[in-house]
Protein backbone atom coordinates (compact mmCIF):
# COMPACT_ATOMS: atom_id res chain seq x y z
CA UNK A 1 0.00 0.00 0.00
CA UNK A 2 0.96 3.55 -0.43
CA UNK A 3 1.58 5.25 2.44
CA UNK A 4 0.62 9.33 2.86
CA UNK A 5 3.61 11.55 3.22
CA UNK A 6 4.51 14.70 3.95
CA UNK A 7 8.05 16.79 4.87
CA UNK A 8 10.47 15.68 6.76
CA UNK A 9 11.14 19.01 8.33
CA UNK A 10 10.33 22.61 7.34
CA UNK A 11 12.27 24.26 4.85
CA UNK A 12 11.52 28.20 4.01
CA UNK A 13 12.51 30.01 0.68
CA UNK A 14 12.21 34.25 0.16
CA UNK A 15 11.51 35.89 -3.15
CA UNK A 16 9.19 38.77 -4.55
CA UNK A 17 5.87 37.61 -5.65
CA UNK A 18 5.56 37.86 -9.50
CA UNK A 19 2.64 40.28 -9.78
CA UNK A 20 2.84 42.52 -6.72
CA UNK A 21 6.39 42.90 -6.43
CA UNK A 22 6.04 42.36 -2.42
CA UNK A 23 8.77 40.55 -1.15
CA UNK A 24 8.19 37.45 1.36
CA UNK A 25 9.15 34.50 3.18
CA UNK A 26 7.13 31.05 2.39
CA UNK A 27 7.22 28.26 4.71
CA UNK A 28 6.84 24.90 3.88
CA UNK A 29 6.03 22.56 7.28
CA UNK A 30 5.10 19.31 7.93
CA UNK A 31 1.36 18.23 8.66
CA UNK A 32 -0.58 15.10 9.99
CA UNK A 33 -2.49 12.38 8.05
CA UNK A 34 -5.45 13.23 6.03
CA UNK A 35 -4.46 17.44 6.00
CA UNK A 36 -4.13 18.29 2.62
CA UNK A 37 -2.68 21.99 1.52
CA UNK A 38 -3.19 24.34 3.39
CA UNK A 39 -1.99 27.62 3.27
CA UNK A 40 -1.16 30.00 6.33
CA UNK A 41 -0.88 33.92 6.09
CA UNK A 42 1.16 34.51 9.24
CA UNK A 43 1.41 38.32 8.38
CA UNK A 44 -2.50 38.55 9.11
CA UNK A 45 -4.04 38.76 12.57
CA UNK A 46 -5.10 35.65 13.41
CA UNK A 47 -2.86 33.94 11.28
CA UNK A 48 -5.88 32.98 8.93
CA UNK A 49 -6.02 29.41 7.11
CA UNK A 50 -6.75 29.35 3.06
CA UNK A 51 -7.61 25.34 2.31
CA UNK A 52 -5.95 25.07 -1.48
CA UNK A 53 -9.05 23.73 -3.23
CA UNK A 54 -10.47 24.59 -6.50
CA UNK A 55 -13.28 26.02 -5.25
CA UNK A 56 -11.85 28.23 -2.68
CA UNK A 57 -10.00 30.27 -6.39
CA UNK A 58 -11.10 33.56 -6.75
CA UNK A 59 -8.88 34.69 -9.37
CA UNK A 60 -7.38 33.48 -12.22
CA UNK A 61 -5.38 36.29 -14.00
CA UNK A 62 -2.14 35.05 -15.03
CA UNK A 63 -1.73 32.98 -11.84
CA UNK A 64 -4.17 31.54 -9.62
CA UNK A 65 -5.66 32.91 -6.51
CA UNK A 66 -6.93 31.48 -3.58
CA UNK A 67 -8.77 33.26 -0.78
CA UNK A 68 -10.94 32.58 2.18
CA UNK A 69 -13.15 35.42 4.29
CA UNK A 70 -11.56 38.29 2.11
CA UNK A 71 -7.96 37.18 2.81
CA UNK A 72 -6.06 36.20 -0.20
CA UNK A 73 -2.70 34.66 -1.25
CA UNK A 74 -1.71 34.44 -5.04
CA UNK A 75 0.51 32.69 -7.57
CA UNK A 76 0.46 29.34 -6.04
CA UNK A 77 0.88 26.96 -8.76
CA UNK A 78 4.47 26.61 -8.98
CA UNK A 79 5.10 25.78 -5.38
CA UNK A 80 1.76 23.11 -5.25
CA UNK A 81 2.99 21.47 -8.55
CA UNK A 82 6.50 20.53 -6.87
CA UNK A 83 4.57 19.47 -3.43
CA UNK A 84 2.10 16.94 -5.90
CA UNK A 85 4.84 16.14 -8.33
CA UNK A 86 6.90 14.91 -5.34
CA UNK A 87 3.96 12.95 -4.11
CA UNK A 88 3.53 14.95 -0.85
CA UNK A 89 0.19 14.64 0.80
CA UNK A 90 -0.11 17.00 3.35
CA UNK A 91 1.57 20.57 4.39
CA UNK A 92 0.98 23.23 6.02
CA UNK A 93 2.56 26.31 3.97
CA UNK A 94 3.47 29.77 5.64
CA UNK A 95 3.71 32.66 3.95
CA UNK A 96 3.74 36.66 5.17
CA UNK A 97 2.57 37.91 2.18
CA UNK A 98 -0.10 38.23 -0.12
CA UNK A 99 1.70 35.94 -2.74
CA UNK A 100 4.15 33.08 -3.41
CA UNK A 101 7.52 34.15 -4.54
CA UNK A 102 8.05 33.83 -7.91
CA UNK A 103 11.79 32.55 -7.39
CA UNK A 104 13.49 32.09 -11.16
CA UNK A 105 9.48 31.54 -12.73
CA UNK A 106 9.75 27.83 -12.49
CA UNK A 107 9.33 25.11 -9.52
CA UNK A 108 12.90 24.09 -9.65
CA UNK A 109 13.56 25.73 -6.11
CA UNK A 110 10.66 24.34 -4.39
CA UNK A 111 11.79 20.89 -5.27
CA UNK A 112 15.28 21.29 -4.92
CA UNK A 113 14.04 22.14 -0.77
CA UNK A 114 11.57 19.08 -1.20
CA UNK A 115 14.50 16.79 -2.17
CA UNK A 116 16.86 18.34 0.56
CA UNK A 117 14.60 17.90 3.34
CA UNK A 118 13.08 14.56 2.85
CA UNK A 119 9.92 12.98 3.19
CA UNK A 120 8.19 11.11 6.21
CA UNK A 121 5.81 8.10 5.67
CA UNK A 122 2.32 8.45 7.16
CA UNK A 123 0.46 5.84 8.72
CA UNK A 124 -2.85 6.75 6.58
CA UNK A 125 -2.94 5.26 3.07
CA UNK A 126 -3.11 7.51 -0.05
CA UNK A 127 -6.41 7.68 -1.69
CA UNK A 128 -6.34 7.68 -5.40
CA UNK A 129 -9.01 8.56 -7.30
CA UNK A 130 -10.14 7.35 -11.43
CA UNK A 131 -13.48 7.85 -13.19
CA UNK A 132 -12.69 4.06 -15.12
CA UNK A 133 -16.40 4.44 -16.45
CA UNK A 134 -16.51 8.45 -17.75
CA UNK A 135 -14.72 10.79 -19.18
CA UNK A 136 -14.57 14.35 -17.63
CA UNK A 137 -13.95 17.38 -20.19
CA UNK A 138 -14.80 21.07 -19.98
CA UNK A 139 -14.39 23.53 -22.53
CA UNK A 140 -14.29 27.51 -22.91
CA UNK A 141 -16.15 28.75 -25.86
CA UNK A 142 -14.38 31.87 -25.69
CA UNK A 143 -10.88 30.93 -26.18
CA UNK A 144 -10.98 26.90 -27.81
CA UNK A 145 -8.92 25.59 -24.55
CA UNK A 146 -10.31 22.44 -23.49
CA UNK A 147 -9.15 20.28 -20.79
CA UNK A 148 -10.04 16.24 -20.92
CA UNK A 149 -9.80 13.53 -18.26
CA UNK A 150 -9.20 10.11 -19.61
CA UNK A 151 -9.66 6.19 -18.04
CA UNK A 152 -6.23 5.58 -17.43
CA UNK A 153 -3.83 3.76 -14.43
CA UNK A 154 -1.69 6.34 -14.00
CA UNK A 155 -1.02 9.43 -13.79
CA UNK A 156 -0.15 11.51 -17.02
CA UNK A 157 -0.17 14.61 -19.35
CA UNK A 158 -0.73 15.96 -22.98
CA UNK A 159 -0.36 19.62 -23.56
CA UNK A 160 -1.09 21.56 -26.79
CA UNK A 161 -0.31 24.73 -26.69
CA UNK A 162 -1.11 27.61 -29.88
CA UNK A 163 -0.33 31.32 -30.02
CA UNK A 164 -0.32 33.88 -32.97
CA UNK A 165 3.31 34.31 -33.13
CA UNK A 166 6.00 33.81 -35.30
CA UNK A 167 8.37 32.54 -32.21
CA UNK A 168 5.87 30.25 -30.59
CA UNK A 169 3.29 29.48 -32.83
CA UNK A 170 2.57 25.43 -31.78
CA UNK A 171 4.07 23.35 -29.07
CA UNK A 172 3.41 20.09 -27.23
CA UNK A 173 4.69 18.53 -24.08
CA UNK A 174 3.98 15.14 -22.89
CA UNK A 175 4.12 13.70 -19.15
CA UNK A 176 4.52 9.86 -18.57
CA UNK A 177 4.82 9.82 -14.97
CA UNK A 178 4.68 12.36 -12.22
CA UNK A 179 8.93 10.62 -11.71
CA UNK A 180 9.40 12.29 -14.74
CA UNK A 181 8.67 16.25 -13.32
CA UNK A 182 11.76 17.07 -11.79
CA UNK A 183 14.24 16.40 -14.44
CA UNK A 184 11.77 17.58 -17.26
CA UNK A 185 9.53 19.45 -15.97
CA UNK A 186 10.23 21.60 -13.09
CA UNK A 187 12.85 24.35 -14.60
CA UNK A 188 10.26 25.32 -17.09
CA UNK A 189 10.14 28.68 -16.81
CA UNK A 190 7.05 31.25 -17.24
CA UNK A 191 6.61 33.29 -19.97
CA UNK A 192 5.36 37.23 -21.06
CA UNK A 193 4.79 38.30 -25.02
CA UNK A 194 5.97 41.87 -24.55
CA UNK A 195 3.42 42.92 -26.77
CA UNK A 196 1.06 42.47 -23.34
CA UNK A 197 3.13 44.04 -20.55
CA UNK A 198 1.92 47.65 -20.56
CA UNK A 199 -1.49 46.06 -20.45
CA UNK A 200 -0.47 43.96 -17.57
CA UNK A 201 1.25 46.53 -15.83
CA UNK A 202 -1.90 48.69 -15.92
CA UNK A 203 -4.02 45.74 -14.95
CA UNK A 204 -2.03 45.67 -11.87
CA UNK A 205 0.04 42.56 -12.22
CA UNK A 206 3.53 41.45 -13.53
CA UNK A 207 5.36 43.93 -10.85
CA UNK A 208 7.75 41.83 -9.95
CA UNK A 209 8.38 40.40 -13.66
CA UNK A 210 12.05 40.63 -14.57
CA UNK A 211 14.26 39.09 -17.13
CA UNK A 212 15.29 36.27 -14.73
CA UNK A 213 11.77 34.71 -13.99
CA UNK A 214 10.18 34.59 -16.67
CA UNK A 215 10.90 33.94 -20.45
CA UNK A 216 10.11 37.32 -22.28
CA UNK A 217 9.04 36.95 -26.04
CA UNK A 218 9.71 40.03 -28.58
CA UNK A 219 7.75 38.64 -31.70
CA UNK A 220 6.14 41.76 -33.26
CA UNK A 221 8.26 44.54 -34.41
CA UNK A 222 7.60 47.93 -32.69
CA UNK A 223 9.57 51.54 -32.84
CA UNK A 224 12.57 51.58 -30.84
CA UNK A 225 10.90 54.36 -28.57
CA UNK A 226 8.16 52.18 -27.83
CA UNK A 227 10.32 48.87 -26.78
CA UNK A 228 12.39 51.56 -24.78
CA UNK A 229 9.31 52.88 -22.50
CA UNK A 230 8.24 49.12 -21.95
CA UNK A 231 11.78 48.52 -20.99
CA UNK A 232 11.77 51.33 -18.45
CA UNK A 233 8.40 50.05 -17.40
CA UNK A 234 9.68 46.73 -16.19
CA UNK A 235 12.82 48.24 -15.31
CA UNK A 236 15.43 45.99 -17.89
CA UNK A 237 18.02 47.08 -19.92
CA UNK A 238 16.78 48.39 -23.10
CA UNK A 239 16.95 46.16 -25.99
CA UNK A 240 17.35 46.44 -30.29
CA UNK A 241 13.91 46.97 -31.47
CA UNK A 242 15.21 45.99 -34.51
CA UNK A 243 15.61 42.56 -33.53
CA UNK A 244 12.97 40.29 -32.77
CA UNK A 245 13.53 37.05 -30.53
CA UNK A 246 13.79 36.16 -26.64
CA UNK A 247 14.56 38.91 -23.96
CA UNK A 248 15.56 37.45 -20.75
CA UNK A 249 18.67 36.96 -19.54
CA UNK A 250 19.08 33.11 -19.09
CA UNK A 251 18.21 31.35 -23.16
CA UNK A 252 15.52 28.79 -23.30
CA UNK A 253 16.16 25.30 -21.77
CA UNK A 254 14.02 23.48 -24.01
CA UNK A 255 12.67 24.33 -27.12
CA UNK A 256 9.31 23.57 -26.27
CA UNK A 257 9.82 25.53 -22.47
CA UNK A 258 6.69 27.12 -22.75
CA UNK A 259 4.95 24.34 -23.52
CA UNK A 260 6.81 22.38 -20.44
CA UNK A 261 5.05 25.70 -18.05
CA UNK A 262 1.83 25.28 -19.07
CA UNK A 263 2.34 21.84 -18.33
CA UNK A 264 3.76 22.69 -15.13
CA UNK A 265 0.91 25.31 -14.42
CA UNK A 266 -1.79 22.33 -15.11
CA UNK A 267 -0.53 19.67 -11.67
CA UNK A 268 -0.36 23.03 -9.77
CA UNK A 269 -3.99 23.74 -10.73
CA UNK A 270 -5.04 20.32 -10.80
CA UNK A 271 -3.59 19.80 -7.28
CA UNK A 272 -6.47 21.38 -6.08
CA UNK A 273 -8.60 18.49 -6.64
CA UNK A 274 -7.02 17.63 -3.07
CA UNK A 275 -6.36 14.57 -4.12
CA UNK A 276 -3.78 12.44 -6.28
CA UNK A 277 -5.41 11.08 -9.53
CA UNK A 278 -4.84 7.81 -11.83
CA UNK A 279 -6.05 9.50 -15.14
CA UNK A 280 -4.70 10.91 -18.51
CA UNK A 281 -5.03 14.57 -18.66
CA UNK A 282 -5.06 16.10 -22.52
CA UNK A 283 -5.00 20.03 -22.73
CA UNK A 284 -5.38 21.99 -25.53
CA UNK A 285 -4.27 25.83 -25.16
CA UNK A 286 -4.94 25.52 -21.34
CA UNK A 287 -4.66 28.41 -18.80
CA UNK A 288 -5.76 29.25 -15.19
CA UNK A 289 -9.08 29.98 -15.92
CA UNK A 290 -9.85 26.61 -17.97
CA UNK A 291 -7.21 24.58 -15.25
CA UNK A 292 -9.48 25.66 -12.27
CA UNK A 293 -12.65 24.95 -14.04
CA UNK A 294 -11.47 21.20 -14.93
CA UNK A 295 -10.23 20.86 -11.18
CA UNK A 296 -13.91 22.32 -10.03
CA UNK A 297 -15.45 19.51 -12.54
CA UNK A 298 -13.39 16.54 -11.40
CA UNK A 299 -14.03 17.79 -7.09
CA UNK A 300 -17.91 18.18 -8.51
CA UNK A 301 -18.15 14.45 -9.53
CA UNK A 302 -16.60 13.40 -6.86
CA UNK A 303 -19.11 15.66 -4.40
CA UNK A 304 -21.90 14.29 -6.61
CA UNK A 305 -20.62 10.42 -6.06
CA UNK A 306 -22.50 8.53 -3.65
CA UNK A 307 -21.11 5.83 -1.26
CA UNK A 308 -23.09 3.24 -3.52
CA UNK A 309 -21.77 4.86 -6.86
CA UNK A 310 -18.01 4.25 -5.66
CA UNK A 311 -16.52 1.07 -6.18
CA UNK A 312 -13.08 1.05 -3.57
CA UNK A 313 -11.48 -1.46 -5.39
CA UNK A 314 -8.85 -3.93 -4.18
CA UNK A 315 -5.43 -2.08 -4.88
CA UNK A 316 -3.11 -2.72 -7.63
CA UNK A 317 0.51 -3.52 -5.97
CA UNK A 318 1.36 -0.04 -4.30
CA UNK A 319 -2.05 1.74 -5.00
CA UNK A 320 -5.43 2.22 -3.78
CA UNK A 321 -8.23 4.69 -5.12
CA UNK A 322 -11.33 5.29 -5.47
CA UNK A 323 -13.03 4.18 -8.48
CA UNK A 324 -16.08 6.66 -9.54
CA UNK A 325 -18.22 5.77 -12.08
Amino acid sequence: MTKQRTLKQSFSLEGKGLHTGINGRITFNPAPDNHGYKIRRTDIDGQPIINALAENVTSTARGTVLSKNGIQVGTVEHALAALYACEIDNCLIDINAPEFPILDGSSTLYVRKIKEVGVTLQQTERVYISFPRKKIKVMDEVSGSSMLLLPDDHFNIECHISFDSILLKRQNARLEDLSDFTKDFASARTFVFVKEVEHLLKSNLIKGGDLDNAIVIYDQLMPQEELDRISDLMDIKRKDASKLGYMMNKPLLYANEPARHKLLDIIGDVALVGYFIKGKIVANSPGHRINNMFARAIRKQLNVSTEADMNIQQPKPSHFYWNCP
